[in-house]
């Protein structure tokens, strides 16, 4: 149902065109600047009629007026940041669902990142767009949340099907994998992951999206409740909140 576009801008964000193909709608996700999603939504010959956002910064929203102004969309954001998500018409949370054209998607409240950060989950698609709260190998740092809320976040988006497509907002993937590693260094899956990113980067191609099922199996952020993980860190018996906040906070130093 969706044909994806990915629009590599900035230094490494990534901002998606997503077209539903029976009625032609087409949502930018998270638009950090207006000018390559304009120019890439006209060569497609794909007009622009909605904006999905998943949280307030400025590498995620910057585009929102002037793609509005140029195209008329509608622009569709988190409740709970409703004031900080420019040209907002439409706010949802936890539990909604949001429907473009002939495509549904639910909304997951994933605060931590941010406050007010959310998740579209298209489940017809296999199509998850998390914005900063997951990365491939990643997850985003803690500024507005704090740990535990983040880990129960993740848990919303690691109880989806294996086969979801995890289409985040970076290309961060080389450097958590460096991380991963330091941190969980007898992970085999772990290890062959990080030499294909290796090469896939070498050769300038993406690492996006991936599979959420090879996250849950070499993902560290997404496997604080794993005992090899905790005894890996020196934490054998602690909660799996502690595992994470530790592993957060190694990344935040690494």
């Amino acid at each position: 149902m969706l044909d994806i576009r990915q629009i590599p801008v900035l230094n490494d964000n990534y901002v998606y065109l997503v077209r539903e193909t029976e009625t032609g709608s087409t949502a930018v996700v998270d638009p950090a600047v207006a000018a390559p999603v304009l120019a890439e939504a006209d060569r497609l010959g794909w007009k622009i009629t909605h904006i999905l956002n998943t949280h307030h910064h400025g590498d995620h929203v910057g585009g929102n007026i002037e793609i509005q102004s140029v195209t008329g969309c509608h622009i569709v954001g988190p409740r709970a940041d409703r004031d900080r998500i420019p040209g907002i018409q439409t706010e949802v949370g936890d539990g909604d669902v949001y429907r473009f054209g002939s495509a549904e998607a639910q909304v997951f409240d994933v605060p931590g990142h941010t406050r007010g950060h959310i998740a579209y989950w298209f489940a017809a698609d296999d199509a998850l767009f998390c914005g900063d709260t997951l990365f491939a190998l990643g997850c985003g740092r803690v500024f507005e949340g704090t740990h535990p809320q983040m880990w129960h976040s993740l848990g919303k988006l690691r109880a989806l099907p294996d086969s979801a497509r995890v289409f985040c907002a970076h290309e961060y993937t080389q450097a958590n994998a460096r991380f991963a590693l330091s941190v969980d260094s007898a992970n085999g899956a772990l290890k062959e992951r990080a030499a294909r990113i290796d090469a896939a980067r070498a050769k300038g191609e993406p690492t996006v999206p991936s599979r959420l099922g090879e996250e849950k199996a070499t993902n560290p952020f997404l496997r604080a409740d794993d005992p090899d993980l905790a005894a890996a860190l020196g934490l054998t018996g602690a909660s799996a909140a502690e595992v994470f906040s530790e592993v957060r906070t190694r990344k935040d130093n690494f």
